[in-house]
């Protein structure tokens, strides 16, 4: 009997983690299980302090179809599809609260709760054939959830028209627009997301940590309110042995050594 290939793929070199989503033939499709199996990583994550950062990645065409709808048409229940999408926010929700950076690596298609997933990481790279949408309207469905993310990343208007209109953009406009960082030939991807990658390894991995969670707390507050936090946490962030070190090494014009601490 064939083992079936596993829903996610997981490798970690040298502290940077690559999840693989691994349904190509029905296009990463956020099933119930591969939901679990992402959660299950990135909980994982958030207690390996040997991790520095997470790739996103997909296998085959398509980055992420959105949520399985073979699945959801199986459960024609509200409360099974509360629990799902409630399952669904929690995995992107502890995309943002990771400690460390997520990078989506964007090779294909990404709709609904596929750009959704997008969205909800801190970087992202595409390949500049890629296409993107919220497309749920298509079928008589708004894509209530994966707006949360979307209206967090591009103007109001733009996230507007892509959710009632369920048309699809460019990676190109997608960069213009803030949902992606960069769009690359296919054939440069790999080499983009390294890069970014190797600049986020270079640096503390304290204020990699501060940054992340001030970035994403501060954007909730009032810009009073968001201010005083911000001065509270680099108080604190000087206080770091790695803030002296950085300094230290600036002053003395050497690489710095970076203790973690």
């Amino acid at each position: 009997m064939t083992t079936p290939a596993p829903l996610l793929l997981s490798n970690h070199t040298n502290g940077v983690l690559t999840l693989t989503l691994n349904r190509p033939e029905q296009f990463n499709a956020l099933s119930e299980e591969l939901l679990a199996a992402l959660q299950e990583q990135l909980d994982a994550v958030a207690q390996d302090n040997a991790v520095r950062c997470v790739v996103l990645a997909a296998a085959g065409r398509a980055f992420c179809a959105g949520h399985d709808l073979k699945q959801m048409r199986a459960n024609p229940d509200e409360r099974y599809y509360q629990k799902l999408f409630a399952q669904c926010g929690r995995v992107m929700q502890s995309i943002v609260n990771l400690p460390v950076p997520v990078i989506a690596k964007v090779q294909g298609t990404a709709t609904a709760a596929g750009c959704q997933l997008v969205a909800s990481c801190d970087l992202a790279i595409a390949s500049d054939s890629a296409k993107f949408a919220v497309s749920g309207i298509n079928v008589g469905l708004f894509c209530s959830t994966p707006a949360v993310a979307l209206s967090r990343n591009v103007t109001s208007k733009k996230a507007f028209e892509m959710l009632i209109t369920g048309q699809f953009i460019s990676a190109a406009d997608a960069a213009d627009q803030g949902l992606i960082n960069q769009a690359v030939a296919p054939d440069q991807l790999d080499a983009a997301v390294d890069a970014l990658v190797q600049a986020i390894c270079a640096k503390s991995p304290v204020a990699v940590h501060t940054g992340k969670a001030m970035y994403h707390r501060q954007r909730a507050m009032n810009l009073s309110d968001a201010y005083d936090y911000a001065g509270q946490v680099m108080a604190r962030n000087m206080m770091a042995e790695d803030v002296a070190e950085g300094i230290d090494a600036f002053i003395q014009k050497r690489p710095p050594v970076w203790k973690g601490r």
